[in-house]
């Protein structure tokens, strides 16, 4: 840009943010000196063309004119353990020392769509996040926590739109109209099959649930994002920064090719998916990832998928810290690397933030640990000073190269996944990369050559292969009792008995008739959550209906 059209964009630029609501701060250095709410060239600068002004297209440097001068990233810790009673306690902590939003974390069988009494649960009840079987357990993982006020997440993909009905039920039942529900759904199946691995049936019928869900959420819950588009899981499963990039954003275009197949218009669904990140540990690479993400979402949803307005083409993203990067020996070394990742995500302008606790390599997070990982953004956020300026990194050569090498390398594997395919569209090319293991084998390999290079000492890790002396004591981690998991059998039978079988039979039966058709399944499937019909119970249902998928053996 020459300097005439720099100054235009600056222009443009002041006029929004003299027109956006700010919060009431000083936004001063510790010194008292004054800053400005963004940084820009002085003259010419050919790069502004693809890096911009914040609040403007292609938003590289943030969604809003005013960064966190506006509003703050939401501090959203994932939390869930035991049962829905100790979850609830935890919740209230949370929220009670400065938490702005709830992120679910869910129990093995939940994840996998299995009631607790169900013997392939046996063991994991409560180990790994929260029991839920039923909308029940909903209404005591939400009790005293008024759904109307609170954005609620939920990290499930397989039976994630029973688990949706179930939390909506649980909102009827406190009063609060549908519509006014506010949270996220991650739902994501497609980094199931590429990472995480926690899927109930083949693609297709996955699929055909999600459209459910996002006709149903476009209609009836307008604020509510009923998809998370999740690289997370794909980083920690090896994969480089440019991988999680590239395939995360793949599979959010195959939502938007899923939304536009079902005759939705891309500039109402498209403000309804969200993403998640990783925060891995390579600092300024992280920070050029989140800038890249923005920029590329933005120029396919206009470009290539016909968005109109600023919100469609706004890739909001909730991220965590890599959990992957945390290390059993010295674990108080993983406060220092939480807190370096969580400053990543904060300078890549974030729009909620997890930060792993201490423990979390060995444990769910004890209360002490919890605390720590919640005061780590606290920190962040009232004492750096970097909620001040957007965009603060803006214009260094080191992160627009970054930024600019990311962004090119994600557009290379884009045309790969696309030229898998058989129609040119990304779905096409997702599915069949699923199908051939491409996308598992190119992670495998590239956690082969960090792994390599750890081994041979080209990575260090303090504690682990360097800098190994320690005075460390062990730590006291947090243990769910097996008592947890007999109480929740004990309960489940219980709810069982006293509720009307009839109607849980009829439910489940009307479900899986409109299953056979085209039409919303949403509805049919709230009616058997509020009979109380189990998680298992649902899932089984449509089980037996769709079969179940197993990944094919590839070496």
């Amino acid at each position: 840009m020459d300097a005439e059209q720099v100054e235009a964009g600056r222009a443009r630029w002041q006029a929004r943010f003299d027109g956006a609501r700010k919060r009431d701060a000083e936004f001063r250095t510790l010194s008292g000196l004054d800053v400005e709410p963004v940084y820009g060239p002085d003259g010419a600068d050919p790069r502004m063309e693809r890096v911009g002004w914040p609040g403007e297209f292609p938003f590289t440097r943030g969604l809003h004119p005013t960064g966190y001068r506006g509003k703050a990233w939401t501090i959203r810790q994932f939390a869930g353990f035991g049962n829905a009673k100790q979850t609830n306690e935890r919740y209230k902590m949370i929220l009670g020392a400065g938490g702005g939003g709830l992120s679910v974390a869910f129990d093995m069988p939940t994840l996998m769509g299995r009631d607790s009494d169900d013997p392939r649960s046996l063991g994991e009840v409560g180990h790994c996040g929260v029991a839920i079987d039923s909308a029940l357990d909903m209404d005591l993982l939400f009790d005293g926590i008024p759904l109307g006020d609170t954005t609620t997440s939920m990290t499930i993909s397989g039976p994630a739109v029973p688990i949706f009905c179930m939390y909506v039920v649980a909102a009827e039942r406190q009063g609060v109209p549908v519509g006014k529900l506010n949270g996220t759904l991650q739902t994501d199946i497609f980094k199931e099959y590429i990472a995480q691995k926690e899927w109930l049936f083949a693609p297709e019928p996955h699929l055909r649930l999600i459209g459910d869900l996002m006709e149903f959420c476009a209609s009836d819950v307008p604020a509510y994002k009923p998809l998370s588009v999740s690289g997370y899981h794909i980083r920690e499963a090896g994969s480089t920064a440019a991988q999680e990039l590239a395939f995360t954003l793949a599979d959010g275009f195959g939502y938007v090719e899923l939304g536009l197949s079902r005759g939705l218009d891309v500039d109402v669904f498209a403000p309804g998916l969200s993403f998640f990140f990783d925060a891995h540990i390579d600092f300024f690479e992280e920070i050029a990832k989140f800038r890249a993400a923005r920029r590329i979402w933005a120029r396919w949803l206009r470009d290539v998928y016909g968005a109109k307005t600023d919100k469609a083409q706004w890739l909001r993203f909730h991220t965590q810290t890599a959990g992957v990067s945390l290390t059993a020996q010295q674990p108080y070394n993983n406060v220092v690397r939480t807190a370096v990742e969580a400053l990543a995500a904060v300078l890549g302008g974030t729009n909620s933030l997890h930060t792993n606790a201490l423990d979390e390599v060995l444990a769910l997070p004890s209360e002490k640990a919890a605390e720590i990982a919640l005061r780590t953004q606290q920190v962040l956020m009232e004492e750096t000073e970097v909620v001040n300026v957007a965009d603060p990194l803006g214009g260094s050569w080191y992160v627009e190269a970054l930024t600019d090498r990311l962004e090119a390398e994600a557009e290379a594997i884009f045309t790969k996944i696309r030229d898998m395919g058989s129609d040119g569209t990304m779905t096409s090319g997702i599915l069949r990369g699923i199908e051939d293991g491409w996308f598992m084998s190119e992670i495998a390999e590239a956690a082969f050559d960090y792994q390599r290079k750890l081994e041979k000492g080209e990575k260090r890790i303090v504690g682990v292969n360097c800098h190994t002396a320690s005075i460390d004591e062990p730590l006291e981690i947090l243990r769910v009792s097996h008592e947890v998991e007999r109480e929740q059998n004990r309960v489940l039978a219980e709810r069982r008995a006293a509720r009307d079988q009839g109607a849980v039979d009829a439910a489940l039966s009307e479900m899986v008739r409109v299953s056979r058709g085209d039409g919303n399944m949403i509805p049919a499937m709230l009616d058997a959550a509020r009979a109380e019909a189990t998680l298992g119970e649902i899932c089984d249902a449509l089980r037996a209906e769709w079969g179940v998928y197993t990944e094919p053996a590839r070496f």
